[in-house]
């Protein structure tokens, strides 16, 4: 049975960071806004405030939350590609996800990850091989490499967007993924 915290499991990466690795992560970031905005485009407010499990988020919390994760990922590779090995702030994303601004409409972190992973993307379409080596140490999980971080937040924004589809199949919605991969 699917682990529904992790539909599309953990994110593991052991193999090398190879140019095809690199640019496959960079299209997936650069898909989600898009596939995003699909996942949610016919959701009602009920909708919108369904957790997308027992005790978990709503779909309007994940939402809100790929935009505070994401601009906290764009200010790290900018600080790991301009400053020596640079310790990062944590945040608690749980308190986030609490505060008055996930009330707003989705349309608000829609549209800021739409922008956001044009910037992004654009930055990551042009780092060099040194620069995917480049660090920055997270002070709960450690020394993380600019490389392996695109590969973090690509699967990131697999993670959730999986928590919203699997949300919307399990209470029968409808949505753009009916017919993908022969369901």
């Amino acid at each position: 049975m699917m682990d529904e915290r992790y539909p599309i499991g953990k994110f593991e990466f052991n193999g090398e960071l190879t140019n095809n690795v690199i640019k496959t992560w960079i299209k997936e970031i650069e898909e989600l806004p898009g596939l995003l905005r699909a996942a949610v485009k016919n959701m009602n407010i009920e909708q919108l405030n369904t957790p997308y499990r027992s005790g978990g988020w709503t779909v309007r919390q994940v939402v809100h939350h790929l935009a505070d994760s994401h601009m906290n990922a764009y200010i790290r590779f900018k600080l790991a590609l301009t400053e020596e090995n640079p310790v990062i702030k944590p945040y608690d994303e749980g308190k986030w996800a609490e505060l008055s601004d996930i009330k707003l409409p989705i349309n608000v972190s829609l549209d800021l990850l739409d922008s956001l992973h044009k910037r992004l993307v654009k930055l990551l379409n042009n780092l060099s091989p040194s620069d995917l080596k480049k660090t920055f140490i997270h002070p709960e999980t450690g020394e993380v490499s600019v490389g392996k971080n695109i590969g973090l937040y690509a699967w990131h924004g697999r993670h959730h967007l999986a928590h919203i589809t699997s949300v919307s199949k399990r209470q029968e919605w409808s949505g753009w993924w009916e017919g993908v991969g022969g369901e």
